[in-house]
C-alpha cells in the first residue's frame, strides 16, 4: 500500500496499483528522478549482482510519468526476453511496450487525446520510441502552465530566448526540426518543435 501511495502523487491513481504490483514482481528497483534535461526515464538491466533498476522524472504531469514508466517497464521486459541481443527501441520492445499499455488503455486512464495518441504511435512501427512528436504533443497538454511557449506556437521570425539566456530568430521548418540563427554569434542550430522557449520579441 505505501508504493501505491507514493505511486498515486505521481500518476493516475487509477494506475499505481498495477505500477506497484509490477516493481514487486519483477524485483524492480523503482526511483523517482529529479526532473534532466536529456531524458524523462531510464532503465538499468541486472549487473554485478543488482537487480532491475528504473528512474522516471518527478517533474512530469501524471500521464506523461505514466507514460515513461510503462516505456521503461518494456525495456525491462524486453531485457527478460531478449537480453542485449536486440534494438533497444525494436520490433520485441515494441511489443512489450504494447502489451503492457493495455491495461491502461481498457480502463481509460488516460483521456481520449493521449489515448488516440499512444494507440497512433503503437500502429506506427517508423517511431523510434514512445517520446514521438504527436504522443509528446498530447501529453504536454497537461503540463502546468509555464512562462514558457512552445517554438512551433511563435510565428515565423519571432525572437525568443532559452534558458541559457542566448537569443535566437525562428526561421523555416527543415523536416522535423525549426532553422533558427543565434542572434549572439550568428550560428545556425535546429530546433525541435516542442522546444520550450520564451518570446523575446517579434523580428520583422
Amino acid at each position: 500500500m505505501e508504493k501505491e501511495k507514493v505511486l498515486s502523487q505521481y500518476m493516475p491513481i487509477d494506475a499505481a496499483p498495477i505500477i506497484a504490483k509490477w516493481i514487486d514482481y519483477f524485483q524492480c528497483e523503482f526511483k523517482i528522478a529529479k526532473g534532466r534535461a536529456t531524458k524523462l526515464g531510464d532503465y538499468r538491466h541486472p549487473y554485478k549482482g543488482d537487480g532491475h533498476k528504473i528512474s522516471v522524472n518527478n517533474n512530469l504531469n501524471a500521464y506523461a510519468f505514466l507514460v515513461t514508466t510503462v516505456h521503461e517497464f518494456a525495456h525491462l521486459l524486453t531485457w527478460n526476453d531478449h537480453k542485449n541481443r536486440v534494438k533497444p527501441h525494436g520490433t520485441e520492445w515494441k511489443y512489450n511496450f504494447k502489451r503492457m499499455m493495455v491495461p491502461f488503455l481498457e480502463q481509460n486512464i488516460f483521456p481520449d487525446d493521449v489515448k488516440q495518441a499512444i494507440i497512433s504511435y503503437l500502429s506506427n512501427p517508423s517511431a523510434a520510441s514512445c517520446t514521438d512528436l504527436k504522443l509528446s504533443r498530447a501529453l504536454k497538454k497537461y503540463d502546468e502552465l509555464l512562462d514558457a511557449s512552445r517554438l512551433e506556437e511563435l510565428p515565423l521570425h519571432a525572437v525568443f530566448t532559452i534558458k541559457d539566456g542566448r537569443q535566437f530568430k525562428k526561421g523555416e521548418k527543415l523536416r522535423k526540426r525549426y532553422r533558427c540563427v543565434c542572434l549572439d554569434n550568428g550560428n545556425i542550430y535546429l530546433f525541435n518543435p516542442l522546444a520550450e522557449v520564451t518570446l523575446a520579441a517579434t523580428g520583422t
